[in-house]
């Protein structure tokens, strides 16, 4: 008799494909991902499966978001505009974290989870889970930490899917 599959298989399965695209983007831009080489891997189809256009621009974010991709039109071919807030324009080593996070949209679309986005980004930087979700988190909190005041509220957190305790 087959086996039937289930949403945990097809959960399962993701987890396990966003694993193995996080690594084999490690393979081929790490080991350090900084500026230069995410500009690469943005134009990489191998790697990021729609054309995706970043932008330092808090308009598309909401309230204590840190970015965002935004549909270009109603299909995903016509790419992604990848809102990054401002404040990070003085920190671009550090926007690979927060880009990676939001490439499992881009890839995957509402399919993926928070969990997913957390492990893809992390595989892709080399990094431990838990050392890549603290520094996500520390990143967030340069939202509400005075360095941008007023733009992240009470109980927000660092994007959509993020678990971050603020």
């Amino acid at each position: 008799m087959p086996t039937q599959l289930t949403a945990e298989h097809a959960k399962q399965s993701l987890t396990a494909h966003v694993d193995a695209k996080g690594a084999e983007i490690f393979a081929k831009y790490g080991p350090q991902i900084g500026w230069a080489e995410l500009q690469r891997l943005l134009e990489d189809r191998a790697c990021v499966r729609y054309p995706c256009t970043l932008v330092f621009d808090a308009a598309g974010l909401q309230p204590g978001e840190f970015a965002f991709p935004e549909p270009k039109g109603a299909s995903p071919e016509e790419g992604f505009t990848l809102y990054v807030h401002p404040v990070y324009m003085t920190q671009l080593a550090m926007v690979p974290y927060l880009v990676l996070y939001q490439l499992v949209v881009v890839n995957y679309g509402e399919f993926a989870s928070a969990d997913d986005a957390e492990a893809f980004a992390a595989a892709a930087l080399g990094l431990d889970r838990e050392l890549y979700y603290e520094t996500l988190c520390h990143l967030a909190d340069h939202l509400g930490a005075g360095i941008d005041p007023g733009t992240r509220e009470v109980g927000s957190s660092c994007g959509p899917a993020c678990g971050c305790e603020t």
